[in-house]
């Protein structure tokens, strides 16, 4: 898969353009097949009609799903991302339009809406996460799906292997820092029309799953 390069916009902050998901490092496919299994069960339990992927990068979650027959978009706020993406879409033969540029920022429930909204990796990156989260909150019909590094022990993790040791481990562009807890108290705060119902820690990141409390359009 073609991966972009990184730089700082629009109130994201990114820097990491390391390819996990084409990794051959066996401890790194390890922990991507933890992720993996997280996301994928959420996924089947959310049953969505559509997704909305807010921050899909290259395209590696789009393509996956669109193969599996489910209505999706991917939207991501850097144009040079999304041509990434569409170049990836038309070599595996899957229609590159379904990848936009958009801003979290700026998602409007008329324009943006799905029965699934997944955001994984992309609120440690904004500068405003809370405003972030509104605006996902806003477009997410019945579910929500949020991940995040989990802190310190992702820092910790990074230090072990030589990485990032003189900004103490932590990756560049990662300007928030949560730990499993301090992620679900933060979403139950930001994003109050939904709950969460389950959480998973696949090492080493936060996996939410909410759904929209019955009553609340």
């Amino acid at each position: 898969m073609r991966i972009s390069g990184g730089r700082s916009e629009q109130g994201v902050v990114f820097g990491n353009t390391y390819d996990k998901y084409g990794s051959r490092n066996p401890m790194v496919r390890a922990l991507m097949r933890g992720f993996t299994r997280g996301l994928e069960a959420f996924l089947d339990r959310a049953a969505p009609a559509s997704i909305h992927e807010v921050g899909c990068g290259e395209g590696h979650w789009g393509l996956r799903w669109a193969r599996r027959g489910i209505p999706y978009r991917g939207t991501d706020f850097s144009a040079g991302v999304i041509d990434y993406a569409r170049a990836n879409a038309r070599d595996a033969g899957v229609d590159p339009d379904m990848f936009s540029v958009r801003n979290v920022y700026d998602l409007s429930p008329e324009a943006d809406g799905a029965d699934l909204v997944v955001c994984c990796e992309v609120l440690e990156h904004l500068e405003d996460p809370r405003t972030a989260l509104a605006r996902l909150e806003a477009a997410a019909g019945r579910h929500l799906i949020l991940s995040v590094p989990r802190e310190p022990l992702w820092r910790v993790l990074n230090v072990l292997r030589g990485a990032y040791v003189a900004d103490l481990g932590n990756t560049p562009g990662h300007v928030q820092h949560w730990s499993r807890r301090g992620f679900a108290r933060f979403v139950a705060g930001a994003a109050p029309a939904f709950e969460v119902v389950d959480h998973r820690a696949p090492l080493p990141w936060t996996l939410l799953l909410c759904r929209r409390r019955t009553g609340r359009a």
